[in-house]
């Protein structure tokens, strides 16, 4: 059994990039430890993923949703550890989960997280990140670099096209809601691995296509060594799935 930790806010992460991957890596014999910046109450997702972000629609599908139910009533959910107690060498693997509401920003800014995700990322042991998660690693310094840790690195990210649309459709009713920064993630991520033009990986255009637990078809990830990276919780299921390949072989 190996130990895979996941930070999360306080609030306004995205429910499938979440529950998706904790049920995958549970079911698959694992134990998952969550941790918040205090540890000291259980998180709670972007509420508008669960009702439906405009007139009911693009917020988390069914079996995700069920799959978040469950978690929230999981021991390790109710009682997460905090960012500065976390020892990242008595773990195995890490998943960076995203989320785009304005809550995430106490996740996606921290320098303490930051440090913990440096001290894990040197290990060399699996590293999954999906969405706005990657801009976690973009922003965290390798410790003997002084440089981001996907410098040089192969990796993908939420895409422009998928943020913009998504600003552009709804920011009459929910104003930025849909933007958690002035720049793009890909725009920051792109910077961050220095070649982007042969490290950085779009995917395919995708306008709403999900894949799920039985069919991978309109999911995209990218791989590349310990480290594994997707666009949006539509990529959410394959991205567990690779990841769960890397801990298994890193176990042997």
């Amino acid at each position: 059994m190996s130990r895979v930790w996941i930070p999360l806010p306080d609030t306004d992460f995205d429910v499938t990039e979440v529950a998706v991957p904790w049920h995958m890596v549970k079911e698959a014999g694992h134990e998952v430890v969550f941790v918040t910046e205090t540890g000291k109450v259980a998180p709670t997702c972007d509420p508008l993923l669960l009702t439906g972000v405009l007139f009911g629609q693009l917020g988390a599908e069914a079996e995700p949703k069920a799959m978040y139910q469950a978690m929230i009533e999981s021991p390790e959910y109710q009682h997460p550890l905090a960012w500065t107690d976390l020892e990242p060498s008595e773990f195995d693997g890490l998943i960076l989960p995203g989320g785009h509401a304005p809550g995430m920003k106490q996740y996606l800014g921290s320098d303490a997280l930051q440090q913990k995700v440096a001290a894990f990322w040197v290990l060399e042991r699996p590293v999954g990140a999906i969405c706005h998660g990657v801009l976690v690693l973009a922003r965290t310094l390798h410790p003997d670099t002084q440089q981001s840790v996907l410098q040089g690195r192969s990796t993908t990210c939420l895409p422009k096209y998928m943020e913009r649309l998504a600003y552009y459709l709804t920011f009459w009713k929910l104003g930025r809601y849909y933007r958690t920064y002035p720049a793009y993630v890909e725009e920051e991520v792109r910077e961050a691995v220095g070649d982007a033009t042969k490290l950085f990986h779009r995917g395919p255009i995708n306008l709403g296509a999900r894949g799920t637990a039985t069919d991978h078809k309109p999911a995209f990830v990218v791989e590349d060594g310990n480290y594994v990276s997707a666009r949006w919780p539509g990529d959410a299921y394959l991205f567990a799935e690779r990841f769960l390949e890397r801990l298994a072989s890193s176990k042997v």
